[in-house]
């Protein structure tokens, strides 16, 4: 595998991945998600994936509410594999590192690997758009977007590089936000499983508001 690898379809990704569980973590196609690792399992998960030459990795969230064991939780049913595009060593253990969202992927099953980490047998041809870039991207409601950001915003006494979002396409515009809003695993989790861009974007507004709403009700402009 090439270093600066192009998936142009699922049948290009490998069936089985490495999976890391972090609650909160949203990864999307073209997506940059910076990771900081420590535990000795995830440092073997990615001297792994580098060795393989695929440097892929599944970012899952643990689905809490239905797991019995805290040590070894559920998995929700959808994640969405990176592929590692920048590391570091920190010099003290650790890997600072970037993975770039190449598509999203459904848990066929997790398989039993003698790893200390998790890997699953995954399927990507239900997400064969994600491999088209800025697919879906004119039915988004830019304006709708720019608008409930501008009230976040102006709600947490926060300012944003606002050249670069309007300059930012629609797709890396609705992911960008998705990624770094604030809410919680069930809201991360139905942007992730969105069907398409306009509706992911939806769901994010449709969050925002809401939130927004209920601060202003209660007194409290600043969200969780």
């Amino acid at each position: 595998m090439p270093i600066n690898a192009e998936y142009r379809g699922p049948g290009e990704l490998p069936e089985i991945i490495p999976v890391f569980p972090l609650p909160g973590a949203l990864l999307l196609p073209r997506g940059q998600m910076p990771l900081n690792i420590f535990e000795p399992r995830y440092l073997a998960m990615v001297d792994d994936a580098l060795r393989d030459g695929h440097r892929l990795i599944g970012m899952i969230q643990p689905d809490i509410s239905h797991s019995r064991d805290e040590a070894r939780p559920e998995l929700f049913r959808v994640g969405c594999v990176g592929r590692i595009t920048q590391l570091a060593e920190s010099g003290d253990g650790r890997y600072i590192l970037e993975l770039t969202g190449v598509a999203r992927f459904k848990v066929v099953e997790e398989i039993r690997a003698l790893t200390t980490y998790r890997q699953c047998k995954v399927d990507f041809f239900p997400y064969v758009d994600d491999f088209v870039a800025r697919k879906g991207e004119e039915a988004v409601d830019r304006t709708a977007l720019l608008d409930v950001l501008t009230d976040f915003l102006n709600a947490n006494n926060l300012k944003v590089d606002w050249e670069g979002i309007e300059s930012a396409p629609n797709e890396a515009l609705v992911n960008a936000l998705a990624m770094m809003s604030p809410y919680g695993p069930a809201e991360k989790q139905a942007m992730l499983e969105a069907p398409d861009l306009k509706t992911r974007a939806e769901i994010l507004i449709a969050v925002t508001e809401m939130d927004l709403a209920k601060k202003r009700t209660s007194g409290d402009t600043g969200l969780q």
